[in-house]
């Protein structure tokens, strides 16, 4: 009886852990009297929180049980790779009314969904988004072949009231990052072998200098490079958040 009784409680237990997520959350001033709420999921998931709008990025079944997460009005994703484009997450939290905006490769995967490419941009209601384009300049397959080949993935910079947000998905510090201006936030990715190592993302954060810089899909990185490597710059704030 005593071990039945265990078990329950074991079950009960397990599957409260499963639906009880805590992310962190930042809030930020938009400038015209409306709250951008960001939320860190995990790796590179995000969600943010605009004006009504919920916008999903990269969302990963790995990262949260998207069972329990808000529908989406507005899915953005960088590019085809599982851990940024998961169809059983999109199912989730996809109505008939979801606009999904991506590249080819992912709508190739998905279905479904609108093709944004390098260098293309539209809205959404009140929201500007701008492809830039997402690719390795070193890191390679042992066939030679870059992880993320030019033209084919996505990172994005989003206006939202006056925050200007850039979001790297997979990518190195290539020229087109580099060239950017006038940033108040960026997310940049930081994980061997397929995107950045501290060194990379601190050039590229030097080059443009977001007023807000968050390292995220970093792995086993170890986080404390880029802190060091950034602390001297005083146009730049970095701020870690829990994105393995």
């Amino acid at each position: 009886m005593v071990k039945i009784i265990a078990s329950i409680f074991s079950i009960v237990f397990s599957t409260s852990m499963v639906y009880c997520q805590e992310f962190e959350v930042d809030k930020f001033d938009t400038g015209n009297g409306k709250e951008l709420e960001i939320t860190f999921v995990g790796h590179g998931t995000l969600v943010f929180r605009y004006d009504g709008t919920v916008m999903h990025i990269d969302p990963s079944s790995r990262e949260a049980d998207y069972e329990t997460m808000d529908d989406a009005d507005l899915i953005l994703i960088t590019h085809h790779h599982g851990d940024h484009c998961d169809p059983t997450a999109v199912e989730k939290i996809k109505t008939d009314e979801t606009e999904i905006i991506t590249t080819q490769l992912s709508v190739d995967k998905l279905g479904f969904g609108t093709v944004l490419t390098n260098g293309e941009s539209t809205t959404y209601k009140n929201i500007k988004l701008e492809a830039i384009p997402a690719y390795n300049l070193v890191h390679k397959r042992d066939n030679g072949e870059f992880f993320h080949p030019k033209g084919t993935c996505n990172s994005y910079v989003l206006t939202i009231g006056n925050k200007r947000i850039f979001i790297g998905g997979d990518t190195e510090n290539t020229p087109e990052m580099k060239a950017l201006e006038n940033i108040d936030i960026a997310f940049l990715p930081m994980n061997l072998p397929y995107t950045m190592t501290p060194e990379m993302v601190a050039d590229a954060a030097k080059a443009f200098k977001p007023k807000i810089l968050y390292p995220y899909h970093y792995g086993k990185t170890d986080t404390s490079i880029i802190v060091s490597l950034m602390k001297d710059e005083k146009e730049v704030e970095t701020r870690m958040r829990d994105m393995p």
